[in-house]
């Protein structure tokens, strides 16, 4: 199996890296090409046998399964430059939300698939979301789910879900990152702990609740009763948050999903008022 990457920017190297290291590819099996050719060579440098090209055309003749690890609105370019090259048993996989697989299946020969992964899937763990085209045979889908199942927890899903799902398994490490920083400074100013003390102690006990949810000892409300008891500490803060917190999370997937709305309209437009 030889496996494509068309951009090679945060998430596509950290899909590179993570499929690497869990030994699910050797680096030879590897083609990738970058917009910014420095990036890939460098990548080729840290894994030698890694195949890097200053073209994208290469990785699409060299490779059976293509990542398209490029912004919605580089989409048009590529698909121009690569699609004479496309053939039926190419599987096409795009990793950008907001563009629809049915818009791939029209510009491109290939099957066509979607697939969301996450910062956590680099160390192994962590969802990840698949969307499988019409075009997709029941093989082809064993194979990518196989692929993400060395790296992360993948889940079929249906393509109307992207960006609901995708904040929780993509952007959420991210917004729960930013929650911990506002504890971490809270408890820093109001107690004087040392931050690097808090810091420690808020990383142990991520790491402590993520493996208490792995085993399935808690479900997230029977943890909140096991810690929460009559009269206690945490019951305070728990109110704390029950005030405060409010409507937060329905303001954010608001927010989001317009945005995801709004950049959909600008692929669509691009797709489309360039259609050829």
């Amino acid at each position: 199996m030889r496996v494509g990457f068309i951009g090679t920017g945060s998430m596509g190297s950290i899909l590179i890296e993570a499929f690497i290291e869990t030994k699910a590819l050797l680096p030879s099996q590897i083609h990738a090409s970058n917009r910014t050719f420095d990036k890939v060579k460098a990548l080729a440098k840290r894994y030698t046998g890694l195949h890097a090209y200053p073209s994208n055309v290469r990785v699409v003749q060299r490779a059976d399964i293509i990542f398209l690890c490029i912004k919605p609105l580089e989409f048009q370019t590529v698909i121009d430059q690569i699609k004479d090259e496309v053939h039926e048993e190419h599987l096409i996989v795009s990793i950008t939300s907001p563009v629809e697989i049915k818009d791939l299946e029209r510009k491109l020969k290939a099957k066509v698939a979607k697939v969301i992964p996450s910062i956590t899937n680099s160390a192994g763990r962590g969802a990840s979301l698949i969307m499988a085209g019409e075009r997709l045979t029941e093989r082809d889908k064993d194979v990518l789910f196989q692929l993400m199942k060395s790296i992360s927890h993948p889940l079929w899903l249906d393509e109307k879900y992207t960006r609901i799902s995708a904040d929780i398994a993509s952007c959420g490490p991210a917004f729960i990152s930013f929650l911990l920083q506002r504890m971490i400074d809270a408890a820093v100013e109001e107690t004087g702990i040392p931050r690097d003390k808090a810091v420690t102690l808020f990383t142990q006990m991520m790491i402590g609740f993520g493996a208490l949810m792995a085993k399935n000892k808690f479900t997230l409300e029977s943890l909140q009763e096991r810690v929460c008891v009559p009269g206690g500490v945490t019951g305070v803060g728990i109110s704390v948050l029950e005030r405060e917190v409010d409507d937060m999370f329905h303001k954010l997937f608001k927010a989001t999903q317009l945005k995801f709305n709004e950049d959909v309209e600008l692929v669509q437009e691009m797709f489309y008022k360039t259609s050829t």
